[in-house]
């Protein structure tokens, strides 16, 4: 990968940041350690990473005076159960926190990793966003968590861990259009999107707010200078995921997850890093692995329930051949796929097909380019490569990065990856196995059976949560010989609910039409309101059916529920019954509406 020219940077930043390089700060024990972290943001807009159209001095300066990890990737295209997985060095899903704006608990024991540090003497700040979409209380990790949040609240000579999290290159600053500095007639389009006016400046506007980015980057560089503490501290840049605009933030396409991610480490501590400064390193890293790096970095002993490793200081170990993502329920809408790439292939599980990436998403279709791009799907006025985002999804994926970088030409069923395509297969499914994913427990299901605790320790109990005959089940359905009515007959009367859902979801996309009627009575509400779908696609006029979706409207005490229901109407795509409607507006005028409930009902009403 090339490296983009550095550019010039404001002559004071400049000035203070380069001076500062010969201070002589008081020598301290341990080093500082400070993370830079920028929202929403892809290696590609970085000029370190060689894109030309990038404006981002005070990173690239990070990186020809750091090392640069060419193969950083975020453990989830979005960025709450990012964080969840960052602050704790443990995958999301293997904790039950993976859904967006999840209130789940941490799974017993696991902890916070900046309290830690704060237990070895360091000063511990957050500057400002946790997000880390658990219930779970993270008070103790910070000595202070705000926007005024410094390390220079600290006592003198204490060693200080801060984060400093940069909003410009936010999602949300798409929402509106500002003067574009970046031509638009000078950025790529990629292959999935549409080449039109929207598109372009969308993707010229996000690279402007990369720049402003950098730009505040500058002077938080320009502030530790001031305080002669470059040389007493390691600087960590990283994006917390891909980019944001369309298709990009929220799926699991490299765009989406891989990250920039540099190391800067000053002479003093230079025993602590992997390589020399202005090394390029192609080892594969992922964002879990953040924790147990920085109590390595600090001297910490680490224990042995991170899923991430560290990679820099005395208790780095080697790089993984595979690394992994996950997605599950984006905002409103439910979706389960993982992937996993090893630098060059990148592999995707979609465990639900049926299920286009492109559901619609009030959020997302906030960007000028989504909508657009949908209005000219709509129209039929998109190439075959445009269309695959509204188009029910293949099962498995898989993608050459360099010879496919957009991600749009599907190798899964190439007899040349073969090979390729089975060496994924073995490493996702030893993946979900090691960490229990819990993704394949329905999210309303999930809070039935843990109640007040962790999703987690449902998932340790191979009696409620038979996972490897599960995900046996489910390939045998979908990339096996193929649907097997027989077995989902039989599924249906397992023990297990989340057996018996699994068989209800299944037995919608069925050749022949299953009789489901008898999980209509299911004790669990995601068994029920699956079954009443898979009727439903057969029958679209079953009263049993469009009585247990409005039955699970009113159960007001679960969110989660009422989401699942919404999430089957706008899939059927049918007429709604009067007495439905009726339910939905009631929905609407809930006085404490759930946003992501509301915005759901919105639509539907709005399609009646």
């Amino acid at each position: 990968m090339r490296t983009s020219v550095t550019r010039p940077i404001l002559a004071m930043c400049a000035a203070t940041f380069a001076g500062a390089q010969a201070s002589t700060a008081p020598a301290t024990d341990r080093p500082n350690i400070l993370w830079v972290v920028t929202e929403d943001n892809s290696a590609y807009t970085v000029g370190a990473y060689g894109d030309p159209l990038a404006r981002t001095p005070n990173i690239d300066r990070l990186a020809r005076d750091g090392i640069v990890f060419e193969l950083a990737y975020a453990p989830a295209p979005v960025c709450a159960p990012c964080r969840s997985s960052i602050i704790t060095g443990r995958y999301a899903s293997g904790m039950g926190t993976q859904h967006m704006r999840s209130r789940r608990p941490l799974p017993e024991g696991v902890r916070f990793f900046p309290e830690y540090l704060r237990e070895a003497g360091y000063y511990t700040t957050n500057n400002a966003k946790t997000d880390y979409n658990t219930s779970s209380d993270w008070s103790e990790a910070w000595d202070e968590n705000s926007r005024t949040a410094h390390w220079r609240n600290r006592r003198t000579g204490q060693p200080f861990f801060a984060v400093f999290n940069f909003h410009e290159s936010h999602e949300s600053s798409l929402h509106k259009r500002q003067t574009l500095i970046t031509d638009p007639a000078h950025v790529r389009v990629p292959a999935y999107l549409p080449d039109t006016p929207d598109v372009r400046a969308d993707l010229a506007q996000y690279y402007d707010n990369v720049s402003r980015a950098d730009e505040a980057i500058g002077g938080l560089l320009a502030q530790l200078a001031e305080d002669g503490l470059v040389e007493d501290t390691i600087i960590v840049y990283y994006g917390d995921h891909g980019g944001a605009v369309s298709r990009s933030k929220r799926f699991l396409s490299e765009n989406s997850t891989h990250v920039p991610f540099i190391v800067k480490i000053p002479v003093k501590y230079r025993h602590l890093a992997p390589a020399a400064p202005g090394t390029r390193s192609d080892e594969l890293v992922n964002l879990v692995d953040l924790a147990p790096t920085v109590l390595s970095l600090a001297g910490i002993p680490i224990e042995d329930r991170f899923h991430g490793r560290a990679l820099l200081g005395a208790a780095r170990t080697e790089a993984p051949s595979i690394t992994f993502m996950f997605r599950d329920r984006m905002d409103e809408r439910y979706d389960l796929s993982r992937a996993a790439t090893d630098g060059r292939f990148r592999y995707i599980r979609n465990y639900h097909p049926e299920r286009p990436w492109g559901q619609h998403l009030q959020y997302l279709w906030r960007q000028a380019s989504m909508a657009e791009w949908e209005t000219l799907h709509r129209e039929g006025r998109l190439d075959a490569t445009q269309r695959q985002f509204f188009e029910p999804k293949a099962p498995e994926e898989l993608y050459d990065r360099q010879a496919d970088p957009d991600n749009v030409r599907n190798l899964a069923s190439d007899p040349a990856h073969k090979e390729t395509l089975a060496r994924f297969r073995s490493a996702l499914r030893d993946h979900l196995l090691a960490i229990r994913d819990t993704g394949f427990i329905p999210e309303p299901m999930m809070i039935e059976l843990a109640g007040a605790g962790s999703p987690a320790a449902v998932a340790a109990d191979d009696r409620t949560y038979p996972i490897e005959r599960i995900l046996d089940f489910i390939d045998s359905q979908q990339i096996g010989s193929g649907a097997n009515p027989e077995k989902l007959r039989l599924a249906f009367d397992a023990p297990e609910p989340v057996v018996r859902y699994w068989a209800a979801v299944l037995a919608a996309r069925a050749p022949d039409s299953l009789d489901s009627s008898m999980l209509l009575k299911d004790p669990h509400a995601s068994v029920r309101l699956t079954a009443a779908e898979a009727m439903l696609r057969h029958d679209s006029d079953s009263h049993d059916a469009w009585a247990a979706i409005e039955s699970a409207l009113g159960e007001s005490s679960s969110r989660e529920t009422q989401l699942f229901a919404l999430n089957a109407i706008e899939r059927l795509g049918h007429a709604i019954p009067g007495s439905l409607s009726s339910a939905l507006v009631l929905l609407a005028e809930d006085p404490k509406p759930n946003e992501y409930v509301a915005s759901a009902v919105k639509r539907l009403l709005a399609a009646r």
